[in-house]
């Protein structure tokens, strides 16, 4: 059993197939098919399931999975922890995101770049909810987030914290009112982002407490496409309050009994071994922010 073995079935089973796989890797993907087969034939048991378009885990391959991140991570830590001792700036962080916020990331990125130059950073873009999940796993060493309850298990530093207002064109029905209680949106057609995001989790929780689903028409994983397809009298869109309330082409509603609030965070792991390099961007990062 060799590491590159066990990196190369990691970022299979994250990657959910080979061709990703091999792409995140930089090698050609029979490359990565091959070593992946000899990890197999030394562990007696296939450790994935080709059958289907999709390759997944075997019983297995969910077995082994742990145990495969952890031996990188900690191959990763005992160079990252020489390097620290010996004065060396290298290292790689792996940071998430939502798609849209009030965060200037680009600043912070460029200024923790010129500090520290030798460092790689990765960025990537997803839901909430997967983001977090990614985080406690340890495949993200921080993420910016948007929640209604502080997700479990991690540090957090807020970074906004606003109301979660509705929004209609401006010859709307409802467009002669300031607020809308949440009963009211019982029948309407909804523009919201996609579940696994903060502002989603919000309304579905208020929306359950208050006997009634939200009828959702359009989903979307960018509030300014939201904002757009309100414009164009598709529905009542549900965005933040700072979105809804400085657009032209928007009427904002206050939504009230009950008030809805969403919040945007960097949150970390509160356990597990961190790397100089990812404890380094985490001191950066909050103190920026």
């Amino acid at each position: 059993m060799e590491l590159h073995q066990l990196e190369y079935f990691v970022a299979v089973a994250e990657e959910g197939g080979f061709t990703r796989a091999a792409a995140r890797l930089r090698v050609a993907q029979p490359g990565v098919s091959a070593q992946v087969r000899k990890l197999e034939r030394d562990l007696g048991q296939p450790l994935l399931d080709r059958s289907g378009r999709a390759v997944r885990l075997t019983a297995a391959g969910r077995a082994v999975l742990p145990f495969a991140r952890a031996a990188l991570g900690a191959v990763e830590g005992a160079r990252q922890a020489v390097d620290d001792l010996t004065g060396l700036t290298r290292g790689r962080v792996a940071i998430g995101s939502v798609t849209s916020h009030t965060v200037d990331l680009a600043a912070v990125l460029a200024d923790f770049n010129a500090a520290h130059p030798a460092v790689e950073v990765t960025l990537v873009e997803d839901a909430s909810e997967r983001l977090a999940d990614a985080v406690r796993e340890g495949r993200l060493d921080a993420a910016i987030v948007a929640f209604g309850e502080t997700p479990e298990g991690l540090g957090v530093d807020l970074i906004n914290d606003e109301e979660i207002d509705a929004a209609v064109w401006p010859g709307h029905e409802l467009a002669t009112r300031d607020t809308i209680p949440l009963s009211a949106l019982r029948d309407r057609a909804l523009i919201c982002l996609p579940r696994g995001g903060g502002i989603r989790a919000v309304l579905d929780a208020a929306c359950t407490a208050a006997g009634f689903a939200p009828r959702v028409a359009f989903e979307a994983g960018s509030p300014a496409v939201l904002e757009q397809l309100a414009a164009h009298r598709l529905g009542v869109a549900i965005l933040p309050a700072s979105i809804a309330r400085n657009r032209e082409h928007l009427h904002p509603l206050r939504i009230v009994r009950p008030t809805l609030r969403g919040r945007l965070g960097l949150v970390w792991r509160l356990t597990g071994p961190t790397s100089p390099a990812a404890a380094a961007w985490l001191t950066h990062a909050r103190r920026y922010l």
